[in-house]
């Protein structure tokens, strides 16, 4: 029998390897700050290959009620590695909370957060809100809706408007309805399905979660996109808007707060002073990169909704529960889902 967690554990989820510890460091201290001396607070970090002094850095940053777990995936995502898509410095790491139902029974409910991430809040608050029988809770991507080419690729290559479109990095996880619903499998089949360039587990989180997502206000995924400032209670660094490269990034002035209070300070300066002019070129021309492949997917004929609705015509098959068109007839073990693609 599984032995479920006491009701006043949050349960936290980050994805990360050694090279980016530091950074989880600064998130960790953010977490700590804002804590309630009330919770206890479940920190696991889902990585893979060998961890080294950083890890044991992050282990010293516990408290009495913070407890960090370290949880090696590699043979996991080992199994779907023939699937993944990574475009640019993205790395299998962005799949790992796919993991995060099947491997955590104990748990009926989860956050999950990316490491470039600060709280300004207690995220027991966040954990707290009631999603109902929604598979998610997140916010809707503010760099999504700021750009005409990301608007036009959620609504024509995905069929989801700017609107609606979510941001992964900042989640909480229905795990008890995602594992009803076969949430790996689903995953699977959508990620096989079609070879998303854009934003590869983003994408296929919002066709799956399509129409069961409960929408948080966009103080609990502020982003430094645009130049309006809010009052953030989380903010998240996205793209290439890091602080630990640029200066005046909006909000700059929360990461360093908090990297002051972790023992990677001194790292993360010396990796700002190696960021070369070189190095924001290469961000300059992928984020010129990433608009252009948003806005050549949005006019495929070819794009995934195009795919789909086709494949639903071709062999009349429906859309299925959860908002996507697929078959689950065949297992993980045998062939992959047909989609007739």
């Amino acid at each position: 029998m599984i032995k479920k967690e006491a009701e006043n554990v949050v349960p936290v989820f980050y994805a990360a390897d050694e090279n980016y510890l530091p950074f989880l460091g600064v998130a960790l201290a953010s977490l700590k700050a804002n804590a309630s001396k009330e919770r206890i607070y479940r920190i696991h970090v889902l990585t893979s290959g060998k961890l080294h002094e950083n890890a044991k850095k992050i282990k010293e940053m516990q408290t009495e009620n913070i407890r960090v777990s370290f949880h090696d995936v590699s043979e996991r995502i080992e199994e779907i590695i023939n699937v993944l898509h990574c475009r640019d410095y993205y790395t299998p790491a962005i799949f790992y909370r796919l993991f995060i139902p099947d491997l955590f029974p104990q748990y009926d409910k989860a956050i999950y957060l990316d490491c470039d991430t600060v709280l300004c809040a207690d995220i027991a608050q966040l954990y707290d809100i009631d999603i109902k029988e929604n598979l998610i809770g997140a916010v809707a991507d503010q760099a999504v809706a700021d750009v005409v080419a990301f608007r036009e690729y959620t609504k024509n290559a995905l069929g989801i408007s700017a609107e609606k479109y979510f941001n992964s990095g900042v989640i909480t996880l229905n795990l008890k309805k995602l594992r009803e619903m076969n949430f790996f499998q689903a995953f699977f089949s959508v990620l096989s399905s079609y070879a998303f360039i854009v934003a590869p587990d983003q994408d296929c989180l919002n066709l799956i979660c399509k129409n069961k997502v409960h929408y948080y206000s966009k103080a609990w995924n502020a982003m430094p996109i645009g130049g309006k400032r809010i009052k953030p209670k989380l903010v998240h660094y996205n793209l290439s808007l890091k602080p630990w490269h640029y200066d005046d990034v909006l909000y700059e002035e929360y990461f360093w707060e908090y990297a002051k209070q972790t023992p990677f300070l001194e790292t993360i300066e010396k990796k700002k002073s190696a960021f070369t002019p070189e190095m924001a070129e290469r961000d300059r021309v992928g984020g010129e990169r990433l608009i252009a492949l948003a806005q050549a997917e949005a006019d495929s004929e070819h794009n995934y909704l195009a795919t789909v609705q086709r494949n639903g015509q071709n062999n009349k098959k429906g859309v299925g529960r959860y908002g996507f068109i697929t078959d689950f007839s065949r297992s993980l073990g045998g062939d992959k889902a047909n989609f007739g693609i």
